[in-house]
């Protein structure tokens, strides 16, 4: 944990929380020897190479969390440094709740899940629609991938933490599965 994860979402009302019910000793010694810098390391920055997905939390006008996955192509979300992503936003139903969200509150948490090995990273930051920055769109436009972009989202990083493994459910996508027991051999196909 970093020392900076701890100081922006421990609360006072998780602080009593944690004692009440006897963490409080352990997170406040955990937070005081985690790394001092909120900066994506080497290990965060090839997890987030390794996503095809993430889910996205912002908050709407009216206080109501609201979480929305992301997908595409591994890599799609850019480590452009240690303190800031990007990712082209996929033009998908419309509804475009996470963009209005963003126009008056920046602050977002984002959901990185890793299921065969059982392990998420959660990071927390401020988020900025960028739209017409071709530059920044190249950067982060997935080549050979046919959808559409309709802007760049870009996230500066506050705060992050690996969470413990427990109770995460092993899942594999069909590409992990083929790639274990050779193309064509998922239940469907050899039915």
């Amino acid at each position: 944990m970093t020392q900076a994860y701890a100081k922006v979402m421990f609360g006072e009302a998780a602080k009593r929380y944690q004692e009440q019910h006897g963490s409080r000793a352990q997170y406040e010694r955990a937070a005081e020897r985690g790394e001092v810098g909120d900066a994506l390391g080497p290990m965060e920055q090839e997890f987030i190479a390794r996503r095809d997905s993430f889910y996205l939390a912002s908050v709407t006008e009216d206080g109501w969390p609201y979480i929305q996955h992301r997908g595409g192509p591994k890599g799609f979300l850019r480590v452009l440094d240690g303190k800031t992503l990007a990712f082209a936003d996929f033009s998908g139903n419309k509804q475009y709740i996470t963009a209005g969200n963003l126009a008056t509150n920046d602050k977002v948490a984002l959901f990185l899940m890793d299921y065969p090995y059982q392990a998420r990273l959660k990071i927390v930051g401020h988020a900025r629609v960028v739209e017409g920055d071709k530059a920044l769109e190249a950067k982060v436009r997935v080549t050979g991938y046919p959808a559409k972009v309709d802007w760049v989202v870009v996230i500066t990083v506050v705060a992050y933490d690996w969470n413990c493994s427990q109770h995460i459910t092993q899942r594999w996508t069909r590409e992990e599965i083929e790639a274990v027991m050779g193309e064509g051999t998922t239940r469907q196909e050899r039915r």
